[in-house]
């Protein structure tokens, strides 16, 4: 099948199996795991006594990353590495302001192989763009580090099952730095969903709303526009997916089945490339807004956004409808749930103050009491070090934790594939006529195993 926006080179992509069954499906190839490879679910690497970790790429989310390890315990910072020897420079003064030895360095094309060499790192830790991702996880994991990579993990559906197969084969565990999955609403509402609160969960909704003219502004001619410009689909959906991945237990006893995405025109991508460089972009292939619609095995429906375009507040959505209750997080914070009391008579429809969010001192007292354990426990001081308000630290704590621990990570492998392979899938679909495309299982079958529960809560 062979689609494009039509204004330049046809965008030629193959599809292994183009389903023609009753549900008009369309099917990616789902490899057979090889001999002796079994999968990673719910998987325990031995524990660690402390974690040596080597850093590659400090250009922006890098030296933030750098400082929160230099302010977690039993960790040390072995090696820095960046492609301009002055950014590695920058970060060894974060280093040392932190009270940290200063970490050998690494530079220059080859550098990070090097590093990944090295035989005194646990974890390797990547901030570079997107396009190197897989090509520096898989070099790390098959020197036998653990890894930890910047969002989206992988650019198409070949880079996700090798991520896949690569931890597979070496043992060793491939983590997606999804931050937001460890804001604090997030995590309250999560702690929420696992103790019951809403019932069975019917819905859930996440996006990326963020107005991204200024960045692209202030770097003239960057890669992340470029990308924009060369890829159609929802590129970048891990923060809006991530967490509605996680309140549905997706391959922890369910699954993603199939996607349906849509896209408006290409407007204003294209006015800001002649704005922003002076040439014309014939065939800018990113829409201004792209949507997608994703059924779980278990009956549940996900509903995701992108926009990096429009002057639109800056959004994740984070919407979560349940049989006895409802969280939403933007643009205002708040929760419903079903009134235990009789109604008498009958209710006014039209007074539509009935039928809205708990008081807000109802809303705070039941943040409080079901407050996200890991975030009770270091909450003070992982908005002290900062990160995006601390949810940064969070995550990177919790992946030391568990690696001290040999604990299954809060996000795997899986996750890292299942949720970058948005972008594939959802192009996949709006190039053929919203058809509806299936998620590949990445687990091969192993998301049964965990019967319906989601690790994710200190020492369990």
């Amino acid at each position: 099948v062979e689609r494009s926006r039509g204004l330049g080179d046809v965008y030629k992509r193959q599809l292994s199996v183009f389903s023609q069954n009753t549900a008009g499906m369309i099917r990616t190839t789902v490899p057979e795991r090889e001999p002796g490879q079994t999968d990673m679910v719910a998987y325990r690497a031995p524990a660690l006594d402390s974690v040596r970790v080597g850093f590659i790429g400090l250009g922006m989310r890098g030296p933030g990353a750098v400082h929160r390890f230099a302010n977690i315990d039993r960790t040390s910072i072995k090696a820095l590495c960046d492609l301009y020897p002055e950014r590695v420079a920058k970060s060894q003064e974060i280093l040392k302001k932190d009270g940290r030895p200063a970490a050998a360095e690494y530079s220059g094309e080859d550098g990070w192989k090097a590093l990944c060499e090295r035989p005194d790192i646990d974890l390797v830790y990547i901030c570079t763009p997107w396009q190197n991702h897989v090509q520096m996880v898989k070099y790390a994991m098959e020197h036998g580090k653990h890894v930890a990579v910047e969002v989206p993990a992988a650019m198409n559906l070949d880079e996700c099952w090798e991520l896949v197969n690569t931890s597979e084969k070496t043992r060793r565990h491939c983590m997606m730095l999804e931050n937001c999955v460890y804001d604090f609403f997030e995590l309250t509402t999560l702690n929420m969903a696992q103790k019951g609160l809403f019932g069975d969960i019917l819905h859930a909704e996440g996006s990326y709303i963020h107005n991204l003219e200024d960045f692209w502004k202030a770097y003239q001619g960057n890669w992340r526009l470029d990308f924009n410009e060369k890829n159609r689909g929802d590129v970048y959906a891990t923060h809006g997916f991530g967490p509605a991945a996680q309140l549905l237990n997706i391959h922890r006893g369910n699954k993603l089945n199939y996607l349906v995405s849509m896209d408006s025109k290409a407007l204003t991508g294209p006015r800001l490339v002649k704005k922003l460089e002076g040439r014309e972009s014939k065939d800018f292939q990113n829409a201004d807004h792209t949507m997608s619609m994703i059924m779980t095995d278990n009956g549940q429906t996900i509903h995701l956004q992108h926009d990096v375009m429009n002057p639109r507040p800056y959004s994740r959505m984070y919407q979560v409808t349940g049989t006895e209750g409802f969280a939403n997080k933007y643009p205002v914070e708040g929760y419903a749930f079903r009134s235990v009391e009789e109604i008498e008579g009958v209710p006014d429809h039209e007074n539509l103050s009935s039928h809205s969010f708990v008081p807000n001192d109802v809303k705070e007292a039941l943040m409080e009491k079901y407050k996200h354990p890991i975030q009770r426990e270091i909450e003070d001081k992982a908005k002290s070090i900062g990160g995006h308000g601390g949810m940064d630290y969070i995550m990177d704590y919790r992946l030391v934790y568990c690696l001290l621990n040999g604990l299954p990570l809060d996000q795997d492998v899986y996750d890292a594939a299942e949720w970058s392979a948005v972008g594939a899938l959802s192009r996949l679909s709006i190039e053929n006529g919203s058809m509806p495309v299936e998620f590949p299982d990445f687990t091969r079958g192993a998301w049964k195993k965990l019967n319906g529960y989601h690790h994710f809560m200190k020492g369990e």
